[in-house]
């Protein structure tokens, strides 16, 4: 869209779709430059469609916990709720080194660290386009990325919210009409340790539906964070 801050994404981008599934995933992504998230280097990553990228193993869950998480599982999230592609929407990801793309993401993350200068070489792009929750009863949808890129020795993570109307499926206490209410989605991060998360502000509250107007670098709708070490 006109004006998005959604990088390009799309079976014209040359995008995988994950299967239509509730609760489903990508299959297993063999990361062409493995990926150091807090001083751990991972192989493989797996997009879920309930609004998460994990490491190593998959996340089925569909009602967010806060950070840092009990059982250490290592992920990203941008929206972590209960997303169901089949009721509507899908859920695109590729790997690129498109170098349109990689300039663009090289521009956006030199503009917010300046003290550290960037030229990515790499990208993970996942897209949930237009996704409904479980047991919605109403035609709202929500469009959302998440995007891991490096230069092979800085690590970053972008949060691109484009549209936001929904927080909460139906099993997670939320009203089926409205798809508000009950234990709303989470963003953010969890290393795996005690110590390296983040939690977005408004996260698991009303407001979360709002984040397409914050930020922390201050373009509303982008959250952008170096993960390779704590910062």
């Amino acid at each position: 869209p006109t004006g998005s801050l959604l990088y390009p994404y799309g079976p014209d981008q040359g995008d995988k779709t994950n299967p239509k599934l509730d609760d489903g995933t990508s299959e297993a992504v063999a990361l062409s430059i493995p990926f150091t998230f807090y001083g751990k280097t991972h192989q493989t990553a797996f997009v879920n469609n309930n609004g998460v990228i994990s490491f190593d193993e998959p996340v089925r869950q569909y009602t967010p916990d806060p950070f840092p998480l009990a059982d250490g599982s290592p992920f990203v999230t941008p929206f972590w709720a209960d997303v169901d592609n089949v009721e509507g929407g899908d859920i695109f990801y590729r790997q690129s080194t498109d170098p349109a793309l990689l300039g663009d993401i090289s521009q956006h993350i030199t503009q917010y660290f300046p003290e550290s200068p960037f030229t990515a070489t790499w990208a993970l792009v996942a897209t949930w386009d237009h996704v409904a929750y479980w047991g919605s009863k109403s035609d709202k949808s929500n469009t959302f990325q998440a995007v891991l890129t490096t230069d092979s020795k800085i690590f970053y993570i972008i949060f691109n919210y484009w549209d936001i109307q929904w927080t909460t499926g139906a099993a997670s206490d939320g009203d089926a009409e409205t798809g508000l209410g009950g234990t709303p989605a989470h963003a953010g991060f969890n290393s795996g340790d005690d110590t390296n998360f983040y939690n977005i502000p408004g996260s698991q509250t009303d407001a979360i539906i709002n984040i397409t107007t914050t930020s922390n670098v201050k373009v509303p709708g982008r959250w952008v964070f170096r993960v390779d070490d704590f910062q």
